[in-house]
């Protein structure tokens, strides 16, 4: 059955506080084109170009706006169908009127959420990952995550996961071919060039599991702040988050739980997390602070460790990185505050005020630097970006190790075959009918 006509306005809903100078109500749909013919009362425009036309109530016959209209034929538009869209004046009433003439026409209706995106993925025009993408830089709130969004909106992702499963419907087709045509003579040496195959490909997708900037750049960078009590953890995050975040006090053992602030680094996604001092205590409310904060340490990106310039920080320093597992002395960074009473001049730290705020550049300049390092891991391949990719990637690896270690081909071939619909689900590719393809161009051309 043809799919319906759909409508939605694609700017923000104006309010009586908000008006908007201008609003845009999208179409998609087999008669988009005879809606607009009309509200307007004449002929399409030619398509790709905007023209100005009054719009009519369709019961009264009443102009409700004078619009710019603009008309997209089919397929080459974002959903593949025909579009159009009506460029309205933004007030409330402008734009009720253009929402209730389209309903009142009675072959349109509301989109659903996401359904212009679901209709360009249905014919052809983008894939699933290109879908994430559109709706990340939708959501997108620093420079970085925008960046991100575009490249994966642009096909990154698409081609990098399309050119795996070119790859592995290559020597799925071999493995078919030495099954389905046993007297044929085949190439020599075939097994081991699907099994050298194989591996690469496996080598490949081992790669990208471990990059994580793309889950750091969606959820932001992970940066724990730890330290002895009284050390000056909650004020640092209050100095960094410009706003009172976490109580401070003068009594160890304030910040029992995990306290977390989303920035924006320059430009990088940040989740700064105070935590509980870390220090022995018969308390057990506290005792639990203290194993949740070695917990968050050891699973950050990055830790930020805060010691007292008046006490023996060196010691303190010491003892606390001597028992955090995952300490990188080159992108961990070491904060020596209270520098006001006591001056502290040593090169492997950062010297600060959290009462004063001097030293606060510095820190941020070389949180900064840390972030972009740990971000630019792995730089250069498109990054995974969603659990979802993960997870289909994991059974892709398993599937792949099963066939390089199958005993017999038939069973080789399965296991190939279910690793090419794991990847076929991230794009929302799941056809393996292009074996045939690869098949007769391979084995069968000329004979």
């Amino acid at each position: 059955m043809t799919d319906p006509t759909i409508y939605a306005l694609g700017t923000p809903t104006p309010t009586r506080a908000h008006p908007g100078a201008l609003a845009v109500v999208r179409l998609s749909g087999p008669r988009a084109g005879e809606a607009v013919e009309q509200l307007t009362r004449r002929p399409l425009p030619e398509p790709r170009r905007m023209v100005l036309r009054a719009l009519r109530d369709p019961s009264t016959g009443e102009v409700f706006d004078k619009a710019l209209v603009a008309w997209f034929a089919a397929p080459n538009t974002e959903t593949g169908e025909p579009m159009a869209e009506l460029h309205l004046h933004g007030g409330r009433a402008v734009v009720g009127a253009a929402l209730d003439a389209l309903a009142h026409l009675g072959f349109c209706r509301m989109a659903e959420p996401g359904e212009f995106t679901r209709r360009a993925f249905e014919h052809g025009k983008l894939d699933l990952t290109e879908a994430e993408g559109i709706a990340d830089l939708v959501a997108a709130e620093t420079a970085a995550q925008r960046r991100q969004a575009l490249q994966q909106m642009d096909g990154a992702l698409h081609r990098l996961y399309e050119d795996w499963r070119a790859k592995g419907l290559r020597a799925l087709a071999h493995l078919e071919a030495a099954i389905d045509f046993p007297d044929e003579d085949l190439p020599d040496g075939l097994a081991d060039e699907v099994r050298i195959a194989v591996a690469g490909l496996q080598g490949e997708i081992a790669g990208h599991l471990e990059d994580r900037r793309g889950e750091r750049l969606r959820d932001g960078l992970s940066i724990a702040i730890i330290g002895p009590p009284n050390a000056g953890k909650s004020s640092l995050l209050n100095l960094v988050a410009r706003r009172e975040a976490a109580i401070v006090s003068e009594t160890a053992g304030t910040t029992r739980d995990v306290i977390e602030v989303h920035l924006d680094l320059g430009g990088w996604p940040v989740v700064l997390a105070d935590t509980a001092g870390l220090r022995e205590s018969g308390d057990a409310i506290e005792q639990e602070g203290v194993r949740r904060a070695r917990a968050r340490a050891d699973a950050a990106d990055l830790r930020m460790l805060v010691v007292d310039a008046s006490g023996d920080w060196r010691a303190s320093m010491k003892a606390i990185i001597d028992t955090t597992e995952r300490w990188d002395a080159t992108r961990d960074i070491v904060v020596v505050n209270k520098t006001d009473l006591v001056p502290v001049d040593d090169p492997g730290i950062v010297p600060l005020s959290t009462r004063g705020g001097i030293g606060l550049a510095g820190l941020l300049v070389r949180l900064e630097a840390s972030a972009e390092a740990a971000m630019q891991e792995g730089a250069g391949a498109p990054p995974l970006t969603r659990a979802r990719h993960r997870e289909a990637l994991m059974e892709c690896q398993e599937a792949l190790a099963r066939a390089l270690h199958a005993p017999e081909v038939a069973l080789a071939a399965e296991d190939l075959r279910l690793a090419m619909r794991a990847i076929g689900r991230i794009t929302g590719t799941v056809r393996l009918d292009e074996l045939l393809d690869v098949i007769f161009r391979d084995f069968c051309i000329g004979k």
